[in-house]
């Protein structure tokens, strides 16, 4: 059984910052991506950041140079560290990691709520 942790939201002002953290427990083999989405209030799901198992990472255009993604593959961990936060980042934020062996599997976090006041 599979679980996947977030943690790290909350309220902040307009130009702060907040690290969201993401453990995954559990059997999980062959992890070819970890990463973030974000949904907010009448809008799609969107990809924010994902790290793939070569080393590669990317990003959404609103987000470079604001946001960066990071991993721990022993710990099965990722991270993401948001600075100089805009009131258009207020969403539910949430991790994604992404396994292939016969088929691709995804597991996703509960989400957790990043707000930015203006």
């Amino acid at each position: 059984q599979v679980q996947v942790v977030e943690s790290g939201g909350g309220l902040v002002q307009a130009g702060g910052s907040l690290r969201l953290s993401c453990a995954a427990s559990g059997s999980m083999f062959s992890i070819i991506s970890m990463g973030w989405y974000r949904q907010a209030p009448g809008k799609q799901r969107e990809l924010v950041a994902a790290a793939k198992s070569g080393g590669t990472t990317n990003y959404a255009d609103s987000v470079k140079g604001r946001f960066t993604i990071s991993r721990d593959t022993a710990k099965n961990t990722v991270y993401l560290q948001m600075d100089s936060l805009k009131p258009e980042d207020t969403a539910v934020y949430y991790c994604n990691f992404v396994t292939f062996r016969v088929r691709r599997e995804d597991y996703w976090g509960q989400g957790t709520q990043v707000t930015v006041s203006s």
